[in-house]
């Protein structure tokens, strides 16, 4: 088939020329840019071998035909609408008068959609909103789950498994999902390393990177931060180019896009419609959503699909738009958008009695008088997919063919390209970089933290060991407890705000999820322990607690051990609301009720026993228990001593001789002899009074890091269930 290239000369890049080719030697005016890659050596050897049969076939020859073909016949899908809730009067005398109906009625999204796309072209997807733009392009996406969709979508005839597809294909969401403080260059290069085998140096890695970036257009804002709405970055057209650029690190054969045209200028627009033409012409097939393409734009594309609700209103290349409308009797006036025209006059149609119905069933008509012949690939998707890879395509997929694998061509394809281990050290260096940059976020927890514990250090200074102050003891540890969990609240946002990166990300399985949740928590421990050392310095040093050194490492790990749980806990929340302000009330209400069956308010023998189970997962119990026993473990210590034994109660206001004497009246009644100087409460009657005497110090610091790992597996379980790509 022939193609025209619409492009601008000024985006050719200077990687293309004529003596790159890796299939035959001849010239070719647009090759892959993985190609360029091979003064360096061939991606798709190991060894100096080639690990699968490579297919001669020259896409230059008129008489060639096309490679890859993705045909899909009668794509239907429908959802259910649950309506309001409503009253319906029965019409049984012997039931009751009315009763409440939950009712629902099913809506079709697409109804019976066929078409197909070939290799080297746009296919441009457009219609009114609501017409099934999307649900389309996640449908020829794999997007859908399984059963819910009807017809049959295929490559070169051939059904594609999901483990294929996800190899072969990439899929690039309407919205930029970046992180803001990566460089363009960064951000390409980290996909690569997700997206690319190991069995590729980072010499070649980053060769492609750069290529990529100038095939972009990218090359004067490689170095510049992708930036958000407090760091000024790249421009919006190049945001959208970027997150184009990794999706297609990978060189895939299928490329889907929803909107990538949406929030941009002309310009910008234009841009990035040139890049995906010459994406296309590189030998991959281009299928997008787009919303009233300018003149500009609609040169560019080769092949245009209408929808009004959920049907195929007009199906061809834009060259048979004035002939289509024409005989339909509504000709596109001459020097009008003709796109504008026809998505105006379905608008028109849907609004009126009839709808759409005349303009269907006129498209079904024209289509079989029109009906282009249907193309041949004359390969089969084996072979196709083994002469793109010896073209230079689908570096990640150098396993997709073998030799050895029988008809199925997805049976050798690595679910992951990398190793677990080299995907937990990639992530772990995006999310310091990212942070990294971000030093005002971790400085100001670390200011809260500094300044809570200032105030309990200077409000507790220096407590001596009376009955008052082992109250005041108690409240500073339930209050310093319960801070270092409320302080962990900031931590829901973070998975909150990369929640859509991570969807995109594993959609096409980039990485483990049980590397992210692994990476995600060893990036946090740094900011944890600092933050605990900081706050338990201020207060175990400020307050005067007991056990000198070994008594401050263990209210340290104390700290750190509250803070992971926490952390931990806030974490496991963000995976499962969808909303920061519905997330803090949740954390909120969650952390106050862990506080108040703590047993600092109530103790433990004291909780009534339908409650008593809410104690006992109550993740302030564990590290305030240990700070008591802590304290209060020394046996030999004492708090309370002779007229002390008054302090709290109404006799505290009576004279110290008067209380002296009440001593030497007490001792000849008990027939023991009590001084002014006797120890009367020691550290473990303390304890007791508390209802502290189940486990040892240790032991609570091993629930509470036991709290910690638990919400983290709960984190990854709710990542496994909860972050599907696919509609129901």
């Amino acid at each position: 088939m022939s193609r025209v290239v619409a492009a601008d000369d000024n985006m050719t890049s200077p990687f293309f020329t004529p003596e790159f080719n890796g299939v035959s030697g001849r010239a070719s005016s647009s090759p892959t840019f993985a190609q360029l890659l091979q003064n360096v050596g061939d991606t798709t050897r190991r060894g100096g071998h080639h690990d699968q049969h490579h297919v001669d076939v020259d896409l230059t020859s008129p008489d060639q035909s096309v490679p890859f073909v993705l045909s899909f016949t009668d794509l239907t899908y429908s959802v259910k609408v649950r309506r309001k809730f409503t009253w319906r009067r029965s019409s049984d005398p012997g039931a009751p008068s009315s009763e409440g109906l939950f009712s629902s009625k099913t809506k079709t999204i697409l109804n019976g959609i066929s078409g197909e796309a070939r290799d080297g072209e746009i296919v441009a997807v457009m219609g009114a909103s609501g017409s099934g733009k999307s649900t389309l392009i996640d449908a020829l996406a794999n997007r859908i789950a399984k059963g819910s969709l009807k017809g049959n979508v295929t490559l070169n005839g051939e059904v594609l498994n999901s483990k294929m597809q996800k190899a072969i294909s990439a899929y690039v969401m309407q919205d930029d999902l970046l992180f803001p403080m990566l460089t363009v260059e960064e951000t390409l290069m980290f996909a690569a390393e997700f997206r690319l085998p190991r069995s590729l140096s980072k010499s070649k890695k980053s060769l492609r990177v750069q290529a990529l970036i100038d095939q972009l257009g990218l090359r004067n804002a490689a170095n510049t931060v992708i930036g958000d709405e407090g760091h000024r970055g790249i421009s919006g057209g190049e945001r959208r180019r970027v997150s184009i650029g990794i999706d297609i690190i990978h060189d895939p054969i299928l490329l889907f896009l929803d909107e990538p045209t949406s929030g941009l200028d002309s310009t910008s627009a234009l841009s990035v419609i040139k890049v995906l033409k010459r994406i296309a012409q590189s030998g991959s097939m281009v299928i997008m959503t787009l919303h009233q393409p300018s003149y500009r734009l609609l040169r560019l594309l080769d092949r245009l699909l209408f929808l009004s609700r959920g049907q195929t209103v007009f199906s061809g290349s834009p060259a048979m738009l004035p002939g289509f409308f024409a005989e339909f009797g509504h000709p596109i006036p001459e020097h009008e958008n003709r796109t504008e025209f026809a998505l105006d006059l379905i608008r028109e149609l849907e609004g009126s009695a009839g709808g759409t119905r005349s303009l269907v069933e006129f498209n079904k008509g024209f289509r079989q008088r029109k009906a282009e012949p249907r193309t041949q690939t004359g390969l089969s998707l084996k072979e196709a997919i083994s002469a793109s890879i010896s073209k230079g395509k689908l570096v990640s997929g150098a396993n997709t063919t073998n030799p050895d694998s029988g008809s199925n061509p997805g049976s050798t394809i690595p679910t992951f390209a990398n190793p677990f281990w080299v995907e937990l050290a990639v992530l772990a260096k995006r999310s310091m970089t990212n942070s990294r940059r971000q030093p005002e976020l971790f400085g100001i927890r670390l200011g809260a933290v500094l300044v809570t514990g200032f105030i309990l250090a200077t409000m507790f200074w220096q407590l001596d060991n009376s009955p008052k102050g082992v109250q005041e003891r108690l409240g500073c540890f339930a209050f310093a407890m319960s801070t270092t969990f409320y302080t962990c609240a900031d931590a829901l946002p973070v998975f909150l705000q990369e929640r859509f990166i991570f969807m995109r990300e594993t959609a096409y399985n980039a990485y483990r999820r049980s590397s992210y949740v692994l990476s995600h928590s060893l990036v946090a421990l740094p900011s944890l322990i600092i933050l605990s050392l900081a706050f338990a310095a201020i207060t175990f040093w400020g307050v005067g607690l007991d056990g000198g050194l070994i008594g401050f490492l263990f209210y340290f790990l104390v700290i750190l051990a509250s803070f992971w749980a926490g952390s931990s806990f806030v974490t496991f929340l963000s995976g499962v609301v969808p909303h920061v302000m519905l997330g803090y009330t949740i954390v909120v209400a969650i952390l106050a009720y862990f506080l108040l069956f703590s047993g600092f308010f109530i103790n433990r023998d004291r909780i009534p026993g339908y409650w008593i189970w809410f104690h006992y997962i109550s993740l302030v119990k564990y590290p305030y228990e240990a700070v008591l026993l802590n304290e209060f473990g020394d046996p030999t210590k004492c708090f309370v001593r002779g007229v002390q034994i008054f302090d709290n109660t109404p006799l505290v206001a009576v004279p110290r001789g008067m209380k002296v004497r009440l001593l030497a009246t007490m001792s000849k009644s008990l027939g023991m002899r009590i001084t002014s100087s006797t120890c009367l409460t020691t550290g473990y009657d303390i304890l007791q009074q508390q209802g502290v005497t189940d486990l040892t110090k240790w032991n609570c610091l091993w629930v509470t890091v036991a709290w910690g790992f638990f919400f983290r597996i709960l984190f990854y379980f709710s990542l496994l269930l909860g972050s599907k790509n696919k509609r129901r």
